[in-house]
């Protein structure tokens, strides 16, 4: 069965993101307080998303995004174009001292029984400065986008990120693209400007323009106020407690035909169980399980997203894109840095049961 969504058949764009670059610091398996050196990866919840559809799904996207005119700037923008995703940049002009910034995140692998640390500098962020005009969405959208996706990260970022994204989804529901949300709520980044409340206020205003929401039962309740669940769920893999509250979120926002998300159950840092839940037009569907032996666990949710929008583009029967994202977001952990690394037909291979030998 496929699902209700009205996908359109095709556009000059399958796939728009609207959200922040930020280049990620990792030191790997050594704290940062004793690092001596460190690679780069160019990461960005909504980038994520296009760069693995681009990337490893060999779909068109494009993301929208703040740009700042200097060498760092350059670093990220080569990478977006080694993706295959097309910019719509707002330039911005750094003045060589303070700004402004490409946001830096960092974030060492931990092992083991000790956990990843991630903490973040966004001192003068360019993205934080977009704001309502800064985009001509009639010439993003002219040749037809399929789907537009942002989420709760560059919403967090400051008074006027959360006015892009309605602005956005306004423009992309009547250019008649699919539009999605992953509510990735981070407390510290609202609790710069506005806490719990301030983000629930933005967030639901967002979420009356969504088709697709992302989000785990956590994100559920700090992000848009939904109950708790009343049921207790057995482990970190049973759906049960998350369809619970699936209910009260199409009660508030009957529009939204799916909602989505991963199952994580962490053994320590590099091991996990993991699967993936959706509600699709009223009817549930949940992922096989597998064990990770997880490398980098950054962006695993993020592919997720990906590979199960990728199903649903491809018009997928609704099974086969959960599977599609489980099995993504799962490969996607086995690679370092946050976007893909996985070809579509490892994708496929393992969605539908592979193993891990060796293909000659």
């Amino acid at each position: 069965m496929k699902s209700s969504l009205t996908i359109q058949p095709e556009g000059a764009l399958d796939f728009v993101s609207l959200g922040a670059l930020v280049h990620r610091l990792d030191p790997g398996v050594i704290p940062f307080r004793k690092a001596a050196e460190c690679r780069i990866h160019v990461s960005g919840g909504e980038f994520n998303c296009a760069a693995n559809l681009a990337d490893c799904f060999r779909l068109k996207t494009g993301i929208a995004t703040a740009m700042v005119d200097y060498p760092i700037g350059d670093l990220i923008a080569e990478r977006v174009r080694a993706m295959g995703v097309r910019p719509f940049y707002k330039h911005f002009v750094h003045n060589g001292v303070n700004g402004p910034n490409m946001a830096t995140v960092y974030s060492d692998r931990g092992y083991g029984v000790r956990a990843p640390i991630v903490f973040y500098n966004r001192a003068n962020e360019a993205a934080a400065q977009l704001k309502p005009g800064d985009f001509d969405w009639a010439a993003i959208f002219a040749g037809g986008v399929r789907w537009f996706h942002s989420g709760g990260i560059f919403a967090a970022l400051s008074e006027t990120t959360g006015e892009v994204i309605i602005e956005g989804m306004r423009a992309a529901k009547a250019a008649g693209a699919v539009t999605s949300f992953d509510l990735n709520y981070r407390a510290k980044l609202w609790n710069i400007w506005g806490g719990q409340e301030r983000a629930q206020g933005v967030i639901r205003r967002i979420v009356e323009n969504v088709d697709v929401l992302v989000g785990n039962e956590e994100d559920l309740q700090l992000g848009l106020g939904i109950a708790g669940p009343q049921v207790t769920a057995k482990s970190k893999l049973d759906p049960s407690a998350f369809f619970e509250m699936i209910d009260m979120v199409v009660g508030k926002y009957p529009q939204i035909k799916v909602v989505a998300t991963t199952l994580r159950e962490v053994h320590s840092t590099s091991r996990h169980s993991w699967g993936a839940v959706a509600w699709i037009d009223g009817q549930t569907h949940t992922s096989p399980t597998c064990e990770l032996e997880v490398y980098d666990r950054v962006g695993g949710g993020d592919g997720f997203a990906s590979g199960f929008f990728y199903g649903l583009l491809r018009g997928e029967a609704e099974q086969e894109a959960v599977n599609l994202g489980w099995a993504h977001g799962a490969l996607l952990t086995t690679f370092p840095g946050d976007t893909s690394m996985a070809s579509v037909e490892q994708v496929r291979a393992f969605a539908s049961g592979g193993s891990a030998r060796i293909q000659r």
